[in-house]
């Protein structure tokens, strides 16, 4: 087999995000549900948008925030998907790339705008969502250059793009062009909403064609509709090469074949936001499985990333996280 050019080629909805200052009177306003996620059409996006104050304006996406972790950790990393060829479109391409992160979807020349999420931060340190999914959720299999699944050692799925029928398509197509490369695929349960409507897919894509499975807790026992996690965690045995399973403080298991692993949350100085830890464990995780690392190495990897990620506001590491990742894997090593 020749040696891949990518670590992780990542597909997934392709959002920028939008964060701005507010108040609660300004959500008030607007008639807001604090510190929730609710999804919008392009003209309530807009309206709000042109209210709000100034903003910070960079790539987003669940998928998209995991392989720009991994490429600031210095990993070689591809990601594709979909943007329309407008202000937002050529601010996420703009982005990513900045990152080092190979990207070259096509952009879109009608249709639905670029997908953005507006962040709105109050002075708590809360963040209200308004997502408008546009353009994301239009990637097709003739989106995803197959040549790239095929030279990167492992393809990483977003399940929150598994609902248009497209993208499914996509997905499959990427999966088997991986395998049959002799490469891996990894997926993300995303969210116990997504796991309800789509659990029957998800059973059969881990059975068949997933090597490495991200999810929490609460995804795990949605997945196989129970209530205790071992009982979960028994049920995933055997059914993929690794499953990593993030428990918040309680930190993460990981199983593989007949070997179970459980490492502790590593420290963090004070919780700012919870956003986008789940997308930084997988980032950390992959960046040690890539280079061969045991599981518990890629566990702690991945709790570290995370780590740094809820110590601040923005689900992308303000500190130089390699740094970071190489100081805090040695004072582990040295506790134990």
């Amino acid at each position: 087999m020749t040696n891949p050019r990518f670590d992780v080629v990542g597909i997934g909805n392709a959002i920028v995000d939008v964060l701005t200052q507010t108040d609660d009177a300004f959500l008030d306003r607007e008639g807001l549900a604090k510190g929730a996620m609710t999804l919008v059409d392009e003209a309530q996006a807009a309206a709000i948008y042109d209210k709000a104050g100034p903003a910070m304006e960079c790539s987003g996406g669940s998928a998209a925030n995991t392989i720009a972790v991994m490429a600031g950790l210095g990993a070689k990393c591809a990601f594709a998907g979909k943007v329309r060829n407008d202000a937002f479109g050529r601010i996420f391409t703009h982005d990513i790339r900045s990152l080092g992160v190979h990207f070259d979807t096509a952009p879109a020349e009608d249709g639905p705008a670029t997908a953005n999420c507006l962040v709105l931060v109050t002075p708590d340190a809360q963040r209200t969502m308004l997502t408008y999914l546009g353009a994301s959720i239009h990637l097709k299999p003739a989106d995803v250059d197959l040549d790239v699944i095929k030279d990167a050692k492992v393809t990483y799925l977003e399940g929150y793009l598994w609902d248009p029928e497209d993208a499914k398509q996509a997905f499959r197509a990427a999966a088997q062009a991986a395998r049959a490369a002799g490469r891996e695929v990894a997926l993300s349960l995303s969210d116990p909403f997504c796991v309800d409507r789509h659990r029957a897919d998800f059973l059969d894509l881990i059975e068949g064609h997933v090597d490495i499975l991200f999810a929490n807790e609460a995804e795990i026992k949605a997945l196989y509709q129970v209530d205790d996690f071992d009982a979960a965690l028994d049920k995933v045995k055997g059914h993929c090469k690794v499953a990593a399973l993030t428990r918040s403080e309680k930190g993460s298991v990981v199983v593989s074949g007949g070997e179970t692993v459980a490492v502790t949350a590593a420290p963090v100085s004070q919780v700012i936001d919870t956003t986008g830890a789940g997308d930084a464990y997988a980032a950390g995780f992959l960046y040690g499985y890539t280079r061969d690392g045991g599981l518990a190495t890629c566990a702690r990897m991945g709790g570290i990333a995370a780590a740094e990620v809820i110590a601040q506001i923005g689900a992308r590491p303000e500190t130089d996280l390699k740094a970071a990742m190489a100081l805090k894997l040695r004072t582990w090593d040295a506790a134990d």
